[in-house]
């Protein structure tokens, strides 16, 4: 017989594994390529977001940038132009390679940041630029390379996915200004005027809405429309044009803002704003003497409300550089013609008039002669040139010199000292404090102001007020300084949504 050699026969479960592996064979493939697809997508869509949050960061910095300078003038949009131009080539973007060709066509001025406001180009900001505290920042204007990213796994699906663009659009402007929440009449309501002391007509003086620097007044005391002291508490939260309430002048609402010196709003001027009387000093002095080192109560933190570089009093009693000791802390208040007055206004003084009846003189600022004073222009950073001290004689008294010789020369005020008997230090925990702190910026109101508690006033000017000594309960003695342009005043700066 001859054997037939037979092959052994296949395993049943093994005829049918064979199809089941070439299907998962099949399945794995087909995954892998959506898989890879899926990463694909999404390193490209990582790219698109990446070059999304770099032209944000360079549409948020120079909008910041340029918000930082405007101060209502020509110069101010031309300084918020070149900012903006130097940050935002400072911010690369492709992951730190490649510089923005940068266009002043991609920033706009305006003067409010809410929905449907009116955005100006470089060109009408600079010919209006009053009220132009805002700044809108828009990349899209700018040339396609940085908005556009080339799409290199998506691109294979479909020639139109190839490339995507992007945007960063940024809004910057104040969100507070820097005057108190404190507003007192303005003596006058002419910006500037001349002062024909006797003497030659060099000491012709510069006196502002009815305030003549050097010359201290108590706040609490004035009133050029009655005989009744009027001052006012400024509701720190509704801007001008929008009508407040009474709950915001309350004093445990204010009393934040009287200590930071700042108000939650960019103006005060364009519109009315809402003002309450009188001024709540006894609730509120505490917090105007953070400035003084002192935190009492804890209603202020020096964190926010620092000392001042220089908290010396200049009491009236001890004050080294008036030849005769003043008879107050402030100049002595009078009445005329039906208006609460000091002896320094409305005219020239009376003959029987002498300097220390205007109280401690030039502790923080001098006498400026009203043909340093140029109509129409800001007053330059360093000031007007002021009077020397030996225009005391005729200034306060004709043929009394007041000045001694231990007052500083040059420009210098005992305040601006570093070291003797004029100055002294916060204590070491609240060092070094922060220069002017004693300035408080005031808005000087059109009076008389219509009758309530609550009402609404217009302000003509924001004038600066140095406080020679710490406020009581019942006085807040300060220096008037001059006036100060209210859209040159900084504040703090916000990016809006």
């Amino acid at each position: 017989m001859i054997a037939i050699n037979q092959l052994p026969a296949t395993p049943a479960g093994d005829r049918i594994g064979q199809p089941q592996r070439g299907a998962i064979a099949i399945m794995f493939v087909l995954m892998l390529i959506v898989m890879v697809g899926f990463c694909g997508m999404a390193l490209d869509l990582g790219r698109l977001y990446n070059r999304k949050v770099e032209l944000q960061r360079v549409a948020d910095a120079a909008a910041v940038a340029a918000a930082r300078e405007l101060n209502g003038t020509a110069a101010g949009v031309t300084n918020a132009l070149d900012s903006a131009a130097s940050i935002a080539t400072l911010v690369k973007y492709q992951y730190n390679q490649l510089s923005i060709n940068w266009s002043d066509a991609a920033i706009k001025f305006g003067v409010s940041s809410a929905e449907g406001s009116a955005w100006l180009d470089a060109g009408a900001a600079a010919a209006a630029p009053d009220g132009l505290l805002f700044v809108k920042v828009d990349t899209s204007v700018l040339d396609a390379a940085p908005n556009t990213v080339n799409m290199v796994f998506m691109g294979l699906l479909s020639s139109t996915l190839s490339s995507a663009s992007t945007i960063g659009r940024a809004v910057a402007g104040r969100s507070s200004i820097n005057v108190s929440p404190l507003a007192v009449c303005a003596l006058s309501a002419t910006p500037a005027s001349s002062r024909a002391n006797p003497g030659p007509p060099a000491n012709t003086e510069l006196v502002q809405y009815g305030f003549r620097r050097g010359v201290s007044y108590d706040l609490m005391r004035l009133n050029p429309a009655g005989t009744s002291a009027e001052n006012f508490v400024v509701d720190p939260i509704s801007p001008p044009g929008v009508s407040g309430s009474s709950s915001n002048t309350a004093p445990g609402m204010v009393g934040p803002f009287v200590c930071a010196g700042h108000l939650a709003m960019p103006r005060v001027m364009g519109g009315t704003i809402t003002v309450s009387r009188p001024f709540p000093l006894a609730s509120l002095y505490k917090q105007l003497n953070s400035r003084f080192d002192q935190y009492a109560g804890g209603f202020c933190n020096p964190n926010g409300a620092p000392p001042d570089v220089n908290i010396k009093s200049y009491v009236y009693t001890a004050i080294p550089w008036m030849s005769t000791v003043p008879s107050s802390q402030g100049a002595l208040t009078t009445t005329a013609g039906g208006a609460l007055w000091t002896i320094a206004d409305p005219t020239p003084a009376l003959a029987s008039n002498t300097a220390p009846m205007y109280g401690p003189l030039w502790a923080y600022a001098r006498a400026v002669p009203f043909s340093s004073y140029a109509a129409g222009s800001p007053e330059p950073a360093g000031g007007y040139p002021p009077f020397a001290s030996s225009a005391w004689s005729t200034l306060y008294k004709p043929g009394q010199p007041v000045a001694t010789g231990t007052y500083p020369g040059g420009v210098m005020t005992p305040y601006k000292a570093t070291a003797g008997s004029n100055f002294q230090a916060p204590s070491a925990a609240h060092m070094p404090g922060v220069a002017n702190r004693r300035v408080l910026n005031v808005a000087l109101l059109s009076c008389p102001v219509a009758s309530g508690g609550t009402v609404a006033a217009s302000v003509l000017a924001i004038g600066k007020f140095f406080m020679t000594v710490p406020a009581t309960a019942t006085s807040l003695n300060a220096e008037f300084a001059g006036v100060v342009p209210e859209q040159a005043l900084g504040g703090q700066l916000e990016l809006y949504p």
